[in-house]
């Protein structure tokens, strides 16, 4: 019951938006394939400080940075807008995203969204795999589909590195405050360390 109800919760939870006016922007140019590839062209000039860290292609350099290849555009644009107003902290991103115009976090978001994601394919432990593989369907999908592949406010969750997953629903579970607010905290608070490494090497495997 505890499981359906998080679910549930997880579904419905107003998960905090970008500004009206903003979003109604990136979703018109997002919405027409003329503009959505000049938003594309000026993301791709645009996005070579990110790639540093998150890879010109969007596949992640370091195991604990996310990959942002192939995520959904939506998500990015509103995580964007979180990290530039600081309602979502992180020590180079809050940094960062306040430094980007509007434009900017529009195009960059298209332009990584619409890069193909470089799975991770080394043997992994099969058992912890398939540990991962029960919990990620037993809570995980309501919110992050079936294949992890996300919806418009939940990321992809698939072919993610492993380290960072780790770290990621440990914070959660940890109450860290630079995700208050996040519905992640209800559903992982009762997760144990091996239940995170199971999910992380289930997920990193995955693709969208």
């Amino acid at each position: 019951m505890r499981v359906l109800t998080l679910v549930f919760i997880c579904c419905i939870a107003s998960l905090a938006q970008a500004s009206d006016e903003a979003m109604q922007r990136f979703s018109r140019i997002n919405a027409d394939p003329v503009l959505r590839e000049q938003a594309y062209a000026a993301g791709q000039e645009r996005m070579l400080f990110c790639g540093n860290c998150h890879g010109e292609n969007g596949n992640s350099k370091r195991p604990y940075i996310p990959n942002l290849a192939q995520q959904n555009p939506v998500y990015l644009f509103n995580a964007f807008e979180k990290f530039a107003s600081g309602e979502r902290k992180d020590f180079v991103m809050s940094k960062l995203a306040p430094t980007l115009t509007l434009e900017d976090r529009v195009n960059i978001a298209i332009y990584f969204g619409q890069q193909q994601l470089l799975a991770h394919r080394e043997p992994v432990d099969a058992a912890l795999r398939q540990q991962g593989e029960v919990t990620f369907k037993s809570i995980c999908t309501g919110c992050h589909g079936v294949h992890a592949e996300g919806r418009d406010n939940t990321p992809r969750l698939a072919g993610q590195p492993a380290e960072y997953l780790r770290k990621a629903l440990t914070r959660f579970r940890d109450k860290d405050p630079s995700r208050a607010g996040s519905v992640m905290m209800s559903i992982a608070a009762d997760f144990n360390d091996a239940q995170i490494s199971a999910l992380a090497t289930y997920l990193q495997q995955l693709q969208p």
